[in-house]
């Protein structure tokens, strides 16, 4: 039976890293795509080196904007260190999307025909210690009487699949959408914001929010920046700046 050490070697690091864990902001941000790293014993996973640094492997920009705002909100951040390639982390093990075969245009060898246990070894290596430590942290939050706003960040392409996407920020929820209408009720200026868009829901994207926060009735949201807006310093910044006054403006509207 392969384990979880088959994937993560000593010299790959943890699965998981968490920046700022001292901070004392009701926030806590997750980043679940923000790297395009692929432990060793992967390879490249039969991909080109183009494929490998496309937002297939990641979500470009998104951890530069997460951090910024980890500063501004006085926010504990927890982010996946390694590519969605190999486990997209907001996805449940039984869905084709962890440990997809195809990506937009490109076909992953090295996922092709996994047995179960190559997907339980790494479910076990990725998954698990990164959701356990999601869950750790909220746990602790609740325990001293905290109740934590979860906030998960990523990015998008301008264009996906040939087709232009005009929105810049999406505000995505679930079943509680309080934070997003609250969000989305003060987004009047400075991008075009949208709701549920360029996903929603239904494309099974809000996985994270559903398993840590929807159980618990915490505030939550799912943010999505088109990466083009986030590709440089003064991008992120501006983009970082902008959500956090955004998130402030609508917590503001709840009792703490």
């Amino acid at each position: 039976m392969l384990t979880r050490s088959d994937i993560l070697a000593a010299s790959d690091g943890a699965a998981v890293a968490v920046h700022r864990p001292e901070s004392q902001g009701r926030v806590l941000l997750v980043c679940e795509h923000a790297s395009r790293r692929l432990p060793a014993s992967v390879g490249d996973l039969g991909l080109s080196s183009d494929a490998l640094i496309s937002h297939i492997a990641w979500d470009p920009g998104a951890l530069a904007v997460a951090k910024r705002m980890a500063e501004l909100l006085d926010a504990t951040l927890i982010s996946q260190r390694f590519s969605r390639l190999i486990y997209d982390c907001n996805r449940p093990p039984e869905s084709p999307s962890a440990m997809p075969e195809v990506s937009e245009i490109y076909e992953i060898p090295g996922n092709r025909d996994l047995s179960p246990a190559e997907k339980f070894a790494r479910t076990a290596a990725l998954y698990v210690p990164f959701h356990d430590r999601v869950a750790s942290e909220i746990a602790l939050r609740r325990q001293r009487g905290a109740a934590p706003v979860l906030v998960t960040i990523h990015s998008f392409t301008p264009v996906y699949m040939g087709k232009r996407r005009d929105v810049e920020i999406g505000i995505l929820h679930d079943d509680d959408s309080r934070l997003a209408d609250a969000m989305l009720n003060g987004a009047t200026e400075g991008y075009r914001v949208e709701r549920n868009e360029p996903y929603g829901p239904a494309d099974g994207v809000t996985h994270s929010l559903r398993l840590h926060a929807l159980p618990f009735g915490l505030l939550n949201v799912m943010i999505e920046v088109r990466n083009d807006l986030i590709a440089d310093v003064d991008g992120q910044e501006r983009a970082a700046g902008y959500l956090a006054r955004l998130i402030n403006a609508a917590l503001g509207t709840f009792a703490p």
